[in-house]
């Protein structure tokens, strides 16, 4: 029969069985007198085993073991068992990412321990899609610099503060409002509504690394995205924060 024959047969293409020959794991055929090759069924069942390996998984390269003996069947199955229970544990991780960012509405590249960040996010969209892209690619950047374990950690820390809740939502919303037509008692305002909302996390901080690499990524990003206004506000939280947890730490005691 010729090639296309034997891969109508099998159920594969010509280019599958050309590259099977070329490999040399399907033995290359006699020729007819007029130059085809000429295959027979022994071709078709070799193909056919062929195939029915690949679809279990098993490389190319370990095809000719398999075939021409029989004894490395059982190595083999246990290694494409153990690669099917890993990949199957990674689907069904895949599967339970995708039903948390369903849940809670958020977009498919938030990260799924922020996914109840959502809800805020899309809060803020309804008022400044661009305040709102900044707060999802900056929950993208922090999310990437700490890390899978640092950004579960630090959405506990939210949760645990009640920081996806509607307060966090309307300040977001109020920052995001920030321009040139604000007074400066409302950037004040705003300032001082972030210590009181951010400061019980950050004097709690849970137990991952919030570097020099994160901080200054992080401004760098804000250069780029904060109107005046907003970057203005941001200075008065820093200053103001510190200021206060500064005057309760007191000045160390001399116990002289």
């Amino acid at each position: 029969m010729r090639s296309s024959e034997l891969a109508a047969l099998a159920g594969v293409t010509i280019r599958t069985v050309r590259h099977y020959l070329q490999i040399g794991i399907l033995d290359e055929p006699e020729r007819s007198v007029n130059g085809y090759r000429d295959y027979d069924v022994s071709h078709l069942v070799r193909l056919l085993r062929i195939t029915r390996l690949t679809e279990l998984g098993l490389p190319l390269a370990a095809l000719p073991d398999v075939l021409d003996n029989p004894g490395a069947a059982d190595k083999l199955l246990d290694e494409l068992d153990q690669q099917a229970a890993a990949e199957m544990e990674r689907l069904a991780g895949r599967r339970a990412a995708i039903a948390r960012l369903r849940s809670h509405g958020a977009l498919p590249d938030l990260p799924p321990e922020m996914a109840a960040f959502g809800p805020t996010l899309s809060a803020i969209a309804d008022v400044s899609p661009d305040a709102a892209r900044h707060e999802h690619e900056q929950v993208v950047l922090i999310s990437h610099l700490l890390g899978e374990t640092g950004t579960s950690a630090f959405a506990g820390a939210m949760a645990q503060h009640s920081l996806f809740t509607p307060a966090t939502t309307d300040l977001l919303r109020r920052f995001a409002e920030l321009g040139p037509d604000t007074p400066q008692e409302g950037i004040e305002q705003v300032a001082e509504d972030m210590v009181t909302l951010y400061r019980p996390l950050l004097e709690n901080w849970p137990d991952i690394g919030f570097g020099a690499d994160v901080s200054s990524l992080l401004a760098a990003y804000g250069e780029r995205t904060l109107n005046e206004q907003q970057h203005h506000a941001n200075q008065l939280f820093a200053q103001r924060l510190l200021g206060r947890m500064a005057d309760e730490e007191g000045p160390p005691h001399d116990p002289a």
